[in-house]
């Protein structure tokens, strides 16, 4: 790959190397950068012992994204990643991220297991083996260097990811008894926005070939949708400018809301065609949409039964299932 990297401050923590994070929050600081002044890099965390950190560095954190589907195909190269730590083998170099005034922003994907309280962790382990645990290493040296807080933009799916995570750091804090004045600190200092995420990333194509022009070991790719629901303050959204670059990033004070209608409509329409797409002998969603019978059957289950059911504003509801039976059809 001959591309040349644009060089920016670091500016947001990233616990986890994976293809969502690169094909998701990635993806869109590139987009930010390259329509604002936002001029911001990401430093990525190594979460877990195993990862690809070495991978990404081999090609200096430089990779190509993909996005597929009926409205065509869309390639770009994503430099936003400064750099990998694996905090394993540099693990003073991680906790020295704690005394860059600059970064701001911690995001994580460490899947639904990733925040979780482990008992046994400890301040002096290099590193605690939790994502919580080593985040409130992090904010204790944060701490002791006189600097405010993070704001926290978790992508773990589960219920309140941010307040989950606050609620851990703190039981280690207590745990480690790191003091009342950290403690006030992570309460007063930090923001930990809870948020709901939503696009497919279907990483790294295994069974097939792209034609690049170029070698790229960490290819990824995904679908055109993505939807980012974050419960907290409007700061952010001036601080990052999502909507200047034209992203699908929502701000409210009521996360449930979406996450209801989530769950109902695309989880419950993929639910419902289960036993009727083995009865018929499909193996794809987008085999029974393709299916006049079964699509019809679809559209009914979630106009005529989910959305009825739904307390919350109709348009907005017809919008988002149109939207769904979309992404339904994508060929890949």
């Amino acid at each position: 790959m001959n591309h040349k990297k644009t060089i920016r401050p670091e500016k947001v923590i990233q616990f986890g190397e994976g293809a969502f994070l690169r094909g998701f929050a990635d993806w869109m600081l590139q987009h930010i950068n390259e329509t604002s002044d936002f001029n911001g890099s990401a430093v990525v965390v190594q979460p877990i012992e195993t990862g690809m950190c070495d991978r990404l560095m081999a090609q200096d954190c430089v990779y190509t994204h993909i996005i597929r589907g009926k409205e065509g195909t869309e390639a770009k190269i994503i430099d936003v990643i400064s750099r990998c730590i694996n905090p394993y083998k540099e693990y003073n170099e991680y906790l020295r991220l704690a005394e860059n005034p600059k970064i701001r922003y911690v995001i994580s994907n460490t899947t639904e297991a990733g925040i979780a309280y482990r008992k046994g962790d400890l301040l002096s382990d290099a590193p605690p083996v939790s994502f919580p645990a080593k985040v409130a290493a992090l904010l204790y040296r944060r701490y002791e260097r006189g600097l405010d807080g993070f704001v926290f933009l978790p992508c773990e799916l589960i219920d309140k990811n941010g307040q989950e995570l606050k609620k851990i750091i703190l039981q280690y804090a207590e745990d480690w008894n790191l003091g009342e004045g950290f403690l006030n600190w992570v309460e007063d200092k930090n923001v930990f926005c809870n948020t709901l995420v939503d696009r497919i990333v279907t990483g790294y194509p295994k069974d097939e070939s792209i034609d690049l022009g170029y070698t790229d070991n960490m290819l990824n790719t995904s679908e055109y949708y993505h939807l980012w629901v974050i419960e907290g303050p409007k700061f952010i959204g001036e601080e990052i400018p999502f909507k200047k670059a034209g992203l699908n990033v929502i701000f409210t004070d009521n996360l449930a809301m979406y996450r209801t209608r989530k769950v109902r409509i695309l989880n419950g329409a993929h639910t419902a065609m289960v036993p009727y797409a083995m009865l018929k002998g499909f193996e794809t969603v987008k085999a029974c949409v393709d299916d006049e019978e079964m699509s019809k059957f679809i559209r009914n289950c979630i106009f005529d039964e989910i959305i009825p059911t739904l307390d919350l504003p109709k348009e907005e509801l017809i919008e988002y299932a149109e939207k769904v039976l979309e992404r339904f059809v994508n060929p890949y």
